[in-house]
Order: structure tokens, then C-alpha cells, then sequence
């Protein structure tokens, strides 16, 4: 509890506020848009949607129902351990996300011919705007600094209880979890869930270094 505004500090508002906010939901929404675009081409998901996208497999939800459920799990791990960790930012990308990626969805299957999305070079042609919109949307969310989903926060609350793994090796192997999990339910991780892997850190501290020094940086007093 912070004392000076009487909230949890998950729900503190750092300043520019409005900003910030505004920021974090247009990263989920570009997200939530080139997380479509990934689902339509079948070319791999990251491994927090491979799992969502397992159990919707099994399940007569959609896609945006399951993300929800899958992420309640892991919100209850960072209740119980990191009230910190979470903020506005967590509650834009676990309930709105797989959501608007639904929503894209449903858009193609109304706006585009049947089997757009079925050949080969489409699918490719396509590969590098659904990862850039996937990537450079969740670094905007994350650098929003509005909190970060339960399945991002929970690897930083492992690192912190396990001493002797480095947080890069606990993330790893958290992705590694999730991609065997997907596995199990018939979901094969493919090129994408590769290239989030190796991608999605740089992308991040690029977009936080932009948005701190450009529209997040405030007047010398």
C-alpha cells in the first residue's frame, strides 16, 4: 500500500497518466492485430498463445475466452506473491487481447474470399507485418509501465525466489513450459515462436528507450 495515495501500488497512476494509458491501449489493440494476422497464416504462435490456442482447440470457446481463462492461472500466482507487478496495462492484455485478435479474425473471414489466407506466399507475405504488429505492440503495452501481464510477470517472481537461475534462463525455460504444454494439446510451435524468443527483448528496450526520452519524458522543473 502506498501511503501517500492510500492504493495498492499496482494501482498507481505514474505520471504522464493519460498518456501512458492511452499508450497501453493502442499497443494491445496493434497486438491484438498482428496476433490475428498469425493465427490466420498457421505459421506459429508466442508460447502464451500456442497454449491459448491449444485449449481452444479443445474447448467451444473462442480464442479470447481461453486467454482469459489460461491467464487466471497465473493472475493468481502473481496475487499471491507480487501485487507490484500488476496494473492497467495487465487488465488491457489479459482480458482485451486474444479479444481484439477475434475480433480481426472474425473481419477476414467477412471481408476476404474463402482460403485467402491458404497460400503459401500469402502466408509468407504476410509473416513480417503479423510478428511486427505481434512485437512492437507488446512493447508498447509493456513499456507503457502500466503493468505487464500475469504470463510476462511471473517469470520476474520466479527469478526473484530462485536465486541461482538468472532471469534470462527463468524465461527460457517458462517458454519452454508453455510451448511443451501447447504441445500436449496438439499445437505445434512454429518460425513465430522462434523469432519472439529472439526478438521480443531488443524490440522492447528499443520502444522504452523512445517512449521515456520522447513522450513519456517530463518538463525540467
Amino acid at each position: 500500500m502506498n501511503t501517500k495515495t492510500g492504493r495498492p501500488r499496482c494501482f498507481l497512476r505514474p505520471a504522464p497518466f493519460w498518456k501512458r494509458l492511452t499508450v497501453m491501449m493502442l499497443g494491445v489493440l496493434v497486438q491484438g492485430f498482428g496476433l490475428s494476422v498469425l493465427r490466420s497464416i498457421d505459421l506459429g504462435l508466442d508460447p502464451c498463445s500456442c497454449l491459448t490456442q491449444g485449449v481452444a482447440n479443445h474447448l467451444p470457446l473462442s480464442f479470447g475466452t481461453c486467454q482469459v481463462l489460461c491467464h487466471l492461472v497465473t493472475f493468481a500466482v502473481v496475487i499471491r506473491f507480487d501485487l507490484s507487478r500488476l496494473g492497467y496495462g495487465t487488465v488491457g492484455n489479459m482480458v482485451f487481447l486474444g479479444y481484439i485478435s477475434d475480433f480481426f479474425t472474425w473481419l477476414y473471414r467477412v471481408c476476404l474470399p474463402a482460403g485467402f489466407f491458404d497460400p503459401a506466399p500469402v502466408r509468407y507475405l504476410l509473416l513480417l507485418p503479423g510478428l511486427a504488429g505481434l512485437l512492437f505492440g507488446a512493447a508498447v503495452y509493456m513499456c507503457s509501465g502500466l503493468g505487464s501481464s500475469p504470463y510476462d510477470a511471473v517469470p520476474f517472481i520466479i527469478s526473484a525466489h530462485v536465486k541461482k537461475l538468472s532471469f534470462r534462463w527463468v524465461r527460457i525455460l517458462w517458454d519452454i513450459v508453455f510451448m511443451l504444454l501447447s504441445l500436449a494439446l496438439g499445437v505445434i510451435p512454429g518460425i513465430v515462436t522462434v523469432a519472439v524468443a529472439f526478438f521480443c527483448g531488443p524490440v522492447v528496450a528499443w520502444v522504452q528507450k523512445k517512449l521515456e526520452t520522447t513522450l513519456f519524458r517530463q518538463p525540467a522543473a
